[in-house]
């Protein structure tokens, strides 16, 4: 506790102060010299705030992870549609536009489906009812099969997929699928109020030119996407039309398999050859090997010739970029990763050769 002493010391300190104050000519006093932000108790705690900071924002962003994928790929797939959107946007109202492009595609995919369901059921009966020869041939170690199921445990991994776990990833899948359906419908009809709030992010002084970079930037996202999409249909048919020729069982589903897969770069289409393959194998051992020969051929006729006719050349990287980034998105972000590591690796090339290179290049 204080002594008197202490007290009134304490006193005569703010008498006097209320002394000085009464005598100030503004209501509310003359303000002092700032506080010293350079010293270091501001430092310190300038440090401490900023620790802070970003362990929460890190913990939001792991916690709405889920959601913020959801968000990247609808804005992925508006930058794809904005094209469409624009040439539409001439003619009539932005938000018709995005209600007839977003309809549109809704409806093609809904026809498709429509079309393929019959077929595809009886297909899939046929694929149910033909497990018990299936599991015959990769349990006996004479055949291609058995033999692929000893170097890679085939029946095993089967066995671990369970039936209540499917339904509940397609739950899942759907649900998310909604969802980005929606976003990207709200995305495309205001895509640009939102790439002018991107812009004025910038300094004014280099607004133009982020403007120009940003705007190439799009175009290969969008152009990979489209492209992408297309490549992936014209893989599917042709696969179609090759299992149909030579007999293969179930050819619409190993068809669609396929052009699912081959969205996802290089990975994908490896994927999906092997499993046609295997399917085509259980034919005869020619039209698997025949089989092979499509699907090795088909990758060179969609790298040297379809990718660079449809998607064009603004999309294309180095081969070693593409593994790179292909393996790193698909350990970050799973497959989703691995569709969106080619525009993603192009637009970083863009941004490192306009910005970093051209910045060392004057150094």
């Amino acid at each position: 506790m204080h002594g008197p002493n202490g007290a009134h010391r304490a006193g005569h300190a703010v008498g006097e102060a209320e002394s000085v104050a009464a005598d100030q000519e503004q209501p509310l006093g003359t303000p002092g010299k700032p506080l010293d932000r350079r010293s270091p108790f501001f430092t310190g705690l300038a440090a401490a705030a900023g620790v802070v900071v970003t362990v929460a924002v890190v913990e939001v962003v792991l916690a709405a992870s889920d959601v913020l994928l959801l968000i990247g790929i609808a804005f992925f797939i508006a930058v794809g549609l904005e094209p469409v959107t624009a040439r539409l946007t001439r003619r009539m109202p932005r938000a018709l536009a995005a209600a007839l492009v977003v309809t549109t595609g809704l409806g093609v995919l809904a026809a498709t489906v429509a079309g393929a369901a019959v077929p595809l059921s009886e297909q899939i009966k046929q694929l149910s009812g033909g497990t018990p020869r299936y599991l015959a041939q990769v349990r006996d170690p004479g055949t291609l099969l058995g033999r692929a199921n000893e170097v890679f445990g085939l029946e095993a991994a089967v066995r671990s997929i369970h039936g209540a776990d499917v339904a509940q990833s397609v739950a899942g899948v759907l649900g998310d699928a909604v969802i980005v359906v929606v976003l990207s419908t709200y995305f495309v009809a205001g895509f640009p109020r939102i790439r002018t709030a991107l812009y004025r992010l910038a300094p004014r002084s280099r607004r133009p030119r982020v403007i120009l970079i940003g705007d190439a930037v799009f175009h290969k996202v969008g152009a990979y996407l489209v492209g992408n999409v297309v490549v992936s249909l014209i893989a599917g048919a042709l696969t179609l039309l090759w299992l149909w020729a030579y007999g293969v069982p179930y050819p619409l589903v190993l068809a669609l398999l396929v052009a699912v897969l081959d969205l996802v770069p290089v990975a994908g289409s490896l994927v999906a050859g092997i499993g046609t393959t295997l399917v085509a194998l259980t034919v005869s051992v020619p039209t698997g090997l025949a089989t092979a020969g499509f699907f090795v051929g088909y990758r060179v006729l969609e790298d040297y010739v379809l990718l660079p006719k449809i998607v064009g050349r603004a999309v294309r990287i180095p081969a070693v970029v593409t593994v790179v980034a292909v393996l790193l998105g698909f350990t970050l972000l799973g497959v989703v990763g691995a569709f969106v590591a080619v525009p993603v690796a192009a637009a970083v090339l863009l941004v490192v050769r306009e910005v970093a290179v051209h910045r060392l290049d004057r150094a």
